[in-house]
């Protein structure tokens, strides 16, 4: 099995365990996005072309599944050309540690989850409290403790 096909099976399983599995275990209206910590794995590794394209198919899958049309979409693309630009020439030395592991999830995802909700705010009316402290701060740190745990069995 080539290395694209195996890729494109994690993206999958992962997109698919974000569905089934993380999506439902809300901590006060927060979630954590294993789509977002793949993207920006695949993004960090591929560089800013494949970044780019990763994004919009795994965007396009949970617009899909959630009915948020074409907003997962957009912000998973700019999350895959963003951190896709910063992509690392030496395969070696993708070894992520825990502390980077928190940090870089954090920092992407506190980007990624504020464009959602600037974006979901345009599109619905839902009370900017939630999205302020459980979309966007929340989820966040939602993300980078799995991230955290994520880096913890990699190494």
């Amino acid at each position: 099995m080539s290395a694209s096909a195996r890729r494109l099976l994690v993206a999958l399983g992962v997109f698919v365990l974000q569905w089934l599995i993380l999506g439902r275990l809300r901590l006060w209206g927060a979630y954590p996005d294993a789509v977002l910590l793949f993207l920006a794995w695949y993004a960090l590794r591929e560089g800013r072309q494949r970044g780019t394209l990763t994004g919009f198919a795994l965007g396009a899958l949970m617009d899909v599944v959630y009915g948020t049309w074409g907003i997962h979409m957009f912000v998973k693309t700019l999350v895959g050309f963003s951190v896709g630009s910063f992509a690392i020439d030496e395969r070696a030395a993708l070894l992520i540690r825990p502390l980077q592991a928190v940090l870089g999830s954090l920092a992407v995802a506190l980007l990624h989850n504020g464009l959602l909700v600037v974006l979901l705010a345009l599109q619905t009316e839902a009370t900017i409290g939630f999205l302020i402290y459980g979309l966007w701060l929340g989820s966040a740190a939602y993300t980078a403790a799995v991230g955290y745990l994520t880096s913890l069995f990699m190494q």
